[in-house]
Order: structure tokens, then C-alpha cells, then sequence
């Protein structure tokens, strides 16, 4: 049982913090994990609700299939980012490897 709403997020997080491109910071005061110093994937620290930054198409091919939502901090919608809330730890780490490999592809 997870203590803290981010502790889901810090241990689907390890097999991508194994790599070593990949570093931990904050985005928006949420944890986050970065690949060549962008931002590919974060938590919400309230909700614990995980968020990735995938390519338009993928994240509108999860929200449609019922899986993620519409990434909309302060109401401006992210159209290259999607929350899931759902609580599957394998969904989770194929989601923040998805996101670490289509961030890495577009790094300078």
C-alpha cells in the first residue's frame, strides 16, 4: 500500500532513473523526470496521477480509449501531454518509457 500519493510514481520511475540520461527535478512543484534536460514524465503530488508527454496522437489515442485525460493545468490544455489516474504499475512504466524515448528522439 502506497503511503504518499507519489510513491506509485517513484517506483515505476526506477527502471527510467536507471538509465543515465535520465535525472529527477520539478516541473510545475510536481516531481519529474527529465532526458537530456527536458521534461518527459511527472506526478502530481495530490492526486498522485502520473503525466507524460507523448507524441498528439498517441495522447489522443489514450484519451479516447479511456485510459488518460486531457493534461490541463490552470485550464490551457497540453496537447503533447496526458494524466492517467489509473494505478497500473506496468501501464505506468511502459507510459514513462514511451515518454522517455519520444522526448529523447526530439533533444537537440
Amino acid at each position: 500500500m502506497d503511503d504518499r500519493p507519489t510513491d506509485l510514481f517513484t517506483r515505476t520511475s526506477m527502471s527510467a532513473l536507471a538509465r543515465p540520461d535520465v535525472t529527477t527535478g520539478t516541473m510545475m512543484g510536481f516531481p519529474c523526470l527529465r532526458v537530456a534536460g527536458e521534461f518527459f514524465a511527472s506526478c502530481d503530488r495530490r492526486s498522485g496521477d502520473l503525466i507524460v508527454k507523448l507524441p498528439r496522437e498517441r495522447v489522443q489515442e489514450l484519451i479516447e480509449a479511456g485510459v488518460g485525460s486531457p493534461f490541463a493545468p490552470a485550464g490551457r490544455t497540453f496537447r503533447e501531454w496526458v494524466l492517467v489516474s489509473d494505478r497500473d504499475e506496468t501501464l505506468w512504466v511502459d507510459l514513462i518509457d514511451e515518454a522517455r524515448v519520444f522526448v529523447a528522439a526530439k533533444a537537440p
